[in-house]
């Protein structure tokens, strides 16, 4: 790992490498079922250690319990300094298919059950996925809490929420990472990031990578990524890493070989006109 800002302390976690895994391109199509050859899913999850990512990603719904099988079958029994976060709050119905149910008994049925998956005595991050619109918010963050005081997690965040949501939820419950959208393109989060730095939160952005128009052959991010011999996805890793202090990427695939090239963006710093370019460029 680069000594860029290269670690951050998650409260109630531990300190871990700002640049992690997300596990959940290790199933099928759509996130659904089985991946294409399981031992290659499982290899992917060990080399993503061995490379340094000691914070990995997952949730119930990817597969759905697909993700976090592999994960078990290629870590546990895990080592003391692999942090593992997992989601909840997300049914699936079919590939590509998503809803929200954040009931109190779904939750803590969904909790038992990864717990099971992973094969460990406590989850050190549950995250709740989506807040569901039909549940009382109120019991959704009860039930956050009541879980960690229970000592069936160590630590709680949210998913794809506003900076309202967050207050909210601290009043049930500590929220130490947020998992919203942002990357080169997307930054409608931007509010929640800022909120986040401020307040020591980790902020895990999903979609880390997306660069869209931005990676086209006369774009920034090209431009970038041909001065630091890097590819446009290290570009737009490196670019979030020095974006704050807070920020903990995840990137995700089922490839060892695009698994390399995106943890070798933890050795990428970019100069500060670089930065400038960028961040200018939404």
């Amino acid at each position: 790992m680069s000594t860029f800002e290269a670690t951050f302390d998650i409260d109630g976690v531990g300190t871990v490498n700002r640049l992690g895994f997300g596990a959940m391109r290790i199933t099928g199509p759509g996130i659904w079922g089985e991946p294409a050859d399981r031992e290659v899913a499982r290899a992917v999850v060990r080399r993503a250690v061995e490379l340094g990512a000691d914070f990995i990603d997952t949730a119930d719904s990817y597969g759905p319990f697909v993700s976090e099988e592999i994960i078990a079958e290629a870590l546990a029994p895990y080592d003391s300094g692999v942090k593992i976060a997992t989601k909840a709050g997300l049914v699936r119905t079919g590939p590509d298919e998503w809803w929200p149910v954040g009931r109190r008994e779904y939750l803590q049925q969904q909790v038992e059950t990864s717990l099971w998956r992973l094969r460990t005595d406590v989850i050190d991050l549950f995250q709740l996925h989506r807040i569901d619109a039909k549940t009382p918010r109120e019991e959704q963050f009860e039930t956050l809490a009541q879980l960690r005081e229970d000592g069936k997690v160590r630590a709680v965040g949210l998913s794809q929420v506003s900076v309202a949501d967050i207050e909210e939820a601290q009043k049930y419950v500590p929220v130490v990472t947020v998992q919203n959208r942002y990357n080169l393109v997307d930054r409608s989060s931007a509010d929640v990031l800022e909120y986040c730095t401020q307040h020591g939160i980790g902020f895990i952005p999903w979609a880390p990578v997306d660069a869209g128009e931005l990676a086209a052959p006369d774009g920034p991010v090209a431009r970038a990524a041909e001065t630091y011999d890097a590819t446009p996805a290290q570009v737009a890793l490196a670019w979030l890493l020095q974006t704050s202090p807070v920020m903990l990427p995840i990137p995700g695939t089922g490839s060892v070989a695009h698994l390399e090239e995106n943890m070798a963006a933890a050795d990428l710093v970019l100069d500060a006109s670089t930065v400038a370019e960028l961040d200018a460029a939404a």
